[in-house]
């Protein structure tokens, strides 16, 4: 199969049974011993809009404004569905853009694997206005110089994720050919950085509260509070965009997660709720402080300082420009990247387009339960940040 060639799934086949990501970075099928399985795709509206994740996994707080959504009612009668996808870090851009899924989450360097690699993906919703991603080390270990990285082992989930850490430690001065990287696995790679394996493992606003729920107690070198970068954004196929019809769903769809992420900051903790409410195992293990300790991570990256954007969702354009000049200095990407070619803000408006006193009223009036009544959300605010360097 090329890279532009799409398949369609016969009624009764499961996707997820024969989809592969092979070496060359590709989305291929599997016929399973079948013949006729595979069809050539047809152009149609979405009968069921597909949102895969970057992480492999669903069970995480990190899509808090989907699930808060979701039970509040803000997506109507959106058919809407959601995917974990593959741990591989670059298959949520690999399955959209074969027409597997019809919007990824990717981090900015994954982003720029699928323009490196000539995917016709646009970002229409900008999650990440603050740069979500940090470095982990051993107590007693870290550093608030990056430089002194060099000639050291960094830990990965995904070897895609390489992607999101070169161009974060050139920006502060770092050779990043001079770093040597090691993929531990997903989910084992912050274990392997408590076990003493490498100096130092990539994290994120949310994963770090998901940690200490683990037992991994780390000293944390924060992008929220040192970098510029952008992070993690919406993108979908650019020709869905020239589709009136795909287009209005877009607006509905995002104004759903707009309303979500609105509901979150009002009420954290019944936002978290909703997410646990999905996943019981993730509640057992995390707990209502740490899982809303970790949303509140994520709320302050969602939402940026939002009295310079343009509501949920806006990308600052400054910022992804000087990451595009970034990953070109460093020859992560080939050509340079006009960022007003690669994002756009045309649905930031419709999609904030909704009652925020209405939504302001759900999240006051969301009933908690004895636990997350107890959390006292002022309190992990004033140690939001306990761990950085």
């Amino acid at each position: 199969m090329t890279k532009n060639e799409t398949v369609s799934i016969e009624p009764g086949m499961s996707r997820r049974y024969f989809l592969q990501v092979g070496a060359g970075g590709l989305v291929t099928a599997t016929a399973l011993g079948a013949s006729g399985l595979l069809t050539p795709a047809r152009a149609a509206a979405y009968e069921k809009f597909t949102w895969i994740s970057p992480r492999g996994t669903l069970e995480v707080l990190d899509d808090y404004p989907y699930w808060a959504a979701k039970k509040a009612g803000y997506f109507g009668d959106l058919a809407t569905d959601m995917q974990p996808g593959p741990s591989d870090g670059t298959a949520t851009v690999k399955f959209v853009d074969v027409g597997q899924a019809d919007m990824g989450f990717p981090s900015p360097g994954v982003f720029s694997f699928a323009i490196q690699n000539g995917m016709k993906l646009k970002s229409v919703f900008h999650m990440g206005a603050r740069d979500t991603f940090s470095f982990a080390f051993r107590k007693g270990e870290g550093t608030k110089d990056l430089k002194t990285l060099e000639g050291k082992t960094i830990l990965l989930g995904s070897a895609a994720w390489q992607a999101i850490t070169d161009p974060l430690l050139a920006a502060q001065g770092v050779d990043v050919k001079k770093v040597k990287y090691v993929e531990a696995g997903w989910p084992t790679w912050g274990t392997a950085l408590a076990g003493g394996q490498g100096d130092a493992a990539l994290s994120w606003e949310g994963l770090r509260a998901e940690w200490i729920a683990k037992g991994l107690s780390f000293d944390y070198w924060l992008g929220v509070q040192h970098s510029k970068f952008p992070a993690n954004t919406f993108v979908v196929r650019s020709a869905d965009l020239e589709d009136p019809d795909r287009k209005a769903f877009l607006e509905k769809y995002l104004r759903g997660w707009a309303m979500g992420l609105e509901f979150g900051y009002q009420n954290p903790r019944a936002a978290v709720e909703a997410v646990f409410e999905q996943f019981p195992t993730l509640a057992s293990n995390l707990g209502p402080e740490l899982g809303t300790t970790s949303i509140l991570q994520q709320v302050n990256v969602f939402r940026g300082d939002m009295d310079k954007r343009g509501g949920w969702g806006w990308h600052d354009m400054a910022s992804w420009q000087g990451f595009f000049d970034q990953i070109h200095k460093i020859g992560q990407i080939t050509s340079p990247v006009k960022a007003e070619d690669v994002l756009t803000n045309d649905l930031i408006k419709p999609a904030n387009d909704f009652d925020k006193a209405k939504v302001k009223a759900d999240a006051d009036g969301a009933k908690l339960s004895d636990g997350f009544a107890k959390v006292d959300v002022e309190k992990i605010k004033a140690n939001l940040f306990n761990g950085a360097l």
